[in-house]
């Protein structure tokens, strides 16, 4: 991995890439509800639901690596919650366990604030000890736990909700 980290704004033509990095977590179960691969077409309109200014979609790079990306999704679809949002993080898996989703996530925290979000949030499975560990270690707090409220073929597991007020 090289010194240098950046992060760039997606456009329409990375959203293959941010795809594929997405159904890649797919089969260890660990990162996301879907069960199946998606479609590039299935996320078009959650691609068009973020924007530079308030919710953001960012690639990560690492000099001209790409790495994977961040994005902040509304959170409840409702006005009063516009200064809430979901942090999102999905890295190759050649770029796990380096460090990179400690940079990631602070590197959100700071958008967040440039942004006038007040409260950052992670929904993570009880079961994702790795995810888990790194929210905690940059002060995310246990706001909530849904007790197997995910049916994981036949495995049921709990969402842990984290959060975080950045302001």
């Amino acid at each position: 991995m090289s010194d240098t980290l950046s992060f760039q704004f997606a456009n329409f033509s990375d959203l293959e890439k941010i795809v594929s990095t997405y159904n890649a977590s797919i089969p260890a179960k660990l990162a996301t509800a879907d069960l199946v691969p998606v479609s590039i077409e299935s996320k078009v309109a959650w691609f068009n639901e973020h924007n530079e200014t308030t919710r953001p979609l960012w690639l990560v790079h690492s000099g001209d690596q790409y790495m994977g990306w961040i994005s902040f999704t509304s959170f409840y679809g409702r006005p009063a919650y516009n200064k809430t949002v979901e942090v999102s993080i999905y890295l190759e898996e050649d770029a796990k366990g380096k460090g990179l989703g400690k940079l990631c996530l602070q590197f959100a925290m700071e958008e967040a604030k440039k942004r006038e979000i007040k409260t950052l949030l992670g929904f993570i499975f009880g079961h994702n000890e790795p995810s888990l560990r790194l929210f905690y270690s940059l002060g995310f707090e246990k706001w909530a736990k849904l007790p197997e409220v995910a049916d994981m073929e036949g495995v049921w597991r709990d969402l842990i909700i984290l959060g975080k007020k950045v302001e």
